[in-house]
Parts: structure tokens; sequence; C-alpha cells
């Protein structure tokens, strides 16, 4: 269960570990903004697009809980570190990955750099969230990953900022290097990404592992050996998955189905769908894409503001029904996409999607991690992230002839479709009431 020995950290040390999520962001934003009009460059139609995306989801079902255990297992007792390193070699090759990137030449070039980058990004991300559990009393996770949240929000703003605009006209001095703005845009994510991490690596001390389960801990210095029992213990999770985990997991699949139809669609459905362009090679075409990228830039301010209020509603509405709220906004916001056709309307439903996804990168884990064990905080969150690859799978795999079969291959109605699943998942969140703190029960279930 939660550690509510650790001491309270100050506002410093709190931001200082929530640093890295900023450069994490940046890493997917640039993806979200660009990845699927490369494919469309490279020739993909619009049903083979969610195939090409595969990479990303299939990464994070075989990296996320392999690393989530190795890194519950591994303490660096002359450096003091246990998620750090994990941190930094998966900014190192997603920083790479995202240098080439805008030179693939091809479909498969560039999905298989897509695989890369999202199995790095998953290396470096998901012993982030179990940093907070670890450093972080009960009293304070509520905030920590609210911190989270606002820098995941700020790293949107940026992130799309990059997409947005032209960089060689922004800083001129930057055409000496004959870099276009898409490679100069995926230059600059990589570079934030690598620093950001290396802040809150070299700025976040980590607690030894805590008795009684230390020895375990001593046993398993050698990371193959603990590689080996990693088959086992995932099975034992499985097996005595906490019922909130159990909910929880539902209302993330169609949460994270929604969400993956608007992040392959929605950028080339506002260049196609409000500007009309129908040539991915065309200045219209590319106008559209980075208004889209603008747009998401507010969805991204608004993900930190009400990142902001997440406490404060917690209190007075509860965990549950705060999630709640914030997804049947984001729904109904990705819901109204095939009815705008002015481009500046277009920034509602961002704002929609932006307190959603603030309390999407952040309740749930409040909720969850209350019911865990503090020894199984890294391979439970890994498994728990499942729920969010699993959906994106099933996605990649079935949207296209879903886009061909029912919807026309209309890239407005599939992001609409998005916001469906979303309002759904919302319709669940009621259920997590009886695990707020007060009603919990004193151990999993």
């Amino acid at each position: 269960m939660a550690d509510a020995k650790r001491p309270n950290l100050s506002l410093l040390a709190l931001i200082n570990m929530s640093v890295g999520f900023f450069g994490i962001q940046h890493g997917f934003e640039i993806q979200f903004a660009r990845m699927s009009s490369i494919y469309e460059k490279l020739g993909a139609k619009p049903a083979q697009i969610p195939l090409l995306w595969l990479a990303a989801p299939a990464t994070g079902l075989i990296i996320q809980p392999i690393i989530g255990y190795l890194s519950d297992k591994t303490w660096i007792a002359p450096l003091r570190m246990r998620r750090r390193p994990y941190f930094m070699a998966g900014a190192a090759l997603a920083s790479m990955a995202l240098c080439f990137m805008p030179d693939a030449s091809s479909l498969w070039m560039a999905a298989g750099l897509l695989w890369i980058l999202d199995a790095s990004l998953n290396i470096t991300m998901e012993p982030f969230r179990a940093l907070v559990a670890d450093t972080q009393n009960s009293d304070q996770r509520p905030t920590g990953y609210a911190l989270q949240s606002l820098m995941i929000g700020l790293g949107t703003i940026l992130g799309n900022y990059i997409a947005s605009v032209d960089l060689n006209q922004v800083f001129p001095f930057l055409t000496r290097f004959g870099k276009d703005a898409a490679h100069l845009s995926f230059y600059a994510c990589a570079v934030i990404l690598f620093l950001s991490v290396a802040y809150s690596v070299a700025t976040t001390p980590e607690y030894p592992p805590d008795e009684p389960f230390a020895r375990a801990d001593r046993e398993a210095q050698a990371l193959w050996p603990a590689l080996k029992k990693w088959f086992a213990e995932t099975a034992d999770c499985y097996l005595h998955m906490p019922s909130a985990m159990k909910r929880l997991a539902v209302i993330q699949f169609f949460t994270w189905m929604g969400l993956f139809c608007m992040w392959i669609y929605y950028s080339i459905a506002v260049a196609q769908d409000v500007f009309g362009a129908v040539n991915p090679h065309s200045a219209l075409y590319e106008h559209g894409i980075r208004w889209a990228a603008r747009t998401m830039m507010v969805k991204g301010v608004a993900a930190p503001v009400f990142a902001l209020c997440l406490p404060f509603l917690v209190r007075y509405i509860g965990r549950a029904y705060t999630h709640g709220l914030s997804l049947l906004l984001c729904g109904l916001g990705l819901f109204a996409i095939p009815w705008i056709h002015n481009p500046e309307m277009l920034y509602l439903p961002m704002i929609a999607a932006g307190i959603g996804w603030a309390s999407i990168v952040s309740m749930p884990y409040v909720i969850l991690v209350e019911q865990l064990p503090a020894e199984r905080y890294g391979i439970v969150m890994g498994i728990f992230n499942m729920f969010i690859v699993l959906p994106e799978i099933l996605v990649s795999l079935g949207l296209g002839g879903v886009m061909e079969a029912f919807l026309r291959n209309n890239d407005a109605a599939v992001v609409a479709l998005g916001g469906a699943l979303i309002l759904f998942a919302a319709a669940l969140t009621p259920g997590l009431r009886r695990f707020e703190p007060e009603n919990a029960p004193a151990a999993p279930s």
C-alpha cells in the first residue's frame, strides 16, 4: 500500500522531478503533429495510416511492464539511483530517433523510426510514474501527479508551437544550415527532450528500496536474473489485480481508444476537411497541418491551467467525479469536430481536450497508487499502461476497415468517433467513487 512515512517535499523538489515530463511530451507532440502527414507525403492511403501507427502502442505493450519491473529491482548504491538510469537511456535513444525521422525516405523507414522513438519514450516515461510513488507520501501524490500534468501541458504548448511555425523565419540564422521547417522542428524537440530529462536526473534524489523488500532487491542487483523472474511476477500481478485497477482498466480502454483516434487523424482532418486541401504536397495542406498544431497549443494551455485546479476539485467533489467531469468535456469537444468549418472555432474543442488530458494523465494514477503494494509500483503501473496500449493496438489494426466500411474515409468523422468513446468512458467513472480514500478497503481486493 501507499507509504505514508515519506516526508513532505518542497515545491521546488516536486517541480524538479516533473521537468522530465516537459521534455518527454515534445517527443509525443511532434509525432502527433507530423507523423500522419509524413505518412501521407510518402504515399500512404487514409485507411493505411492507423496500421502504420501500430509501432507506438506495440512498443508500449512490450516495453512498459519490463522496464517497470526492472526499475523496481534496480538499486545502484554508489550513485543512489533506481529509476533514473532508465530515464537517461530512453531520452538519449528517443532524441536520436527524432533527429533521423524527417529524413525517412519510405513508409517502412518512417514506421521503423516511430517504433524506436516510442520504445525509447516508454523506457523514459514509465519509471517517471513510479518515481512519484517512490518519493512522495499519500497526501502529496495528487499534487505530484498534477505537476506532471502541468509539465505535460507546458510541453504540449511548446511542442505544438515548434510544429506550427517555420523556425527559419522565427530565427533567420538557422537558414545557414539548409534545413526546412520540418527538420528543424524535430531537431528542436530532440534537444529539449534530452535536456529536460537530464535536469530531472541531476536534481532528483531517490530513496533506497524500503524494508521489508530490500533483501529481495539486493538479490536482484543483476538485471538479467531479475528479467527471468519477470514472467512469474507479471502473472501474479494479473491474477491479484486490485478491484480499483480492474474498473480503471475499462475506463482507460475506451479513453485511449478515443485519444488515439484524435492523434492519428486530427491534423489531417483540419488540413483536408476544414481547409479543403486534397494534395498533401501543397502549401494549403502544410498550412492546415500547422494550424492544427496551433490549435493543439490551446489544448496545452488548458491542460496545465486545469491541472492546477485538480487538487481543489478533488477536495470538493472527489477523485472519481473530477475525472468523470473532465472526460465528459473532452468527449463533447471531440465529438463536435465534423460540424466545425471555421478554423478559429477549433480552439474550443481543443480547450475541452486539454481539460480532459490534464485529468487523464494524473487522476487514474492518483486513484490506483493507493491500492498498490509499494514494492510493485513499477511493474503494476507497467501492466496498467497495457490498458492504454491494447486499445491503441485495436485502433491501429481495425480503424482502417471501419473508415472504409462506415465512415467513407472521413478523417473528421474518426475524431468524432473518438469523442463518443471518451463519452462512454466518462459514463463509467462514477463507479470509482467507492475507491476514494475514505471509502477504500484496508487492503487491495
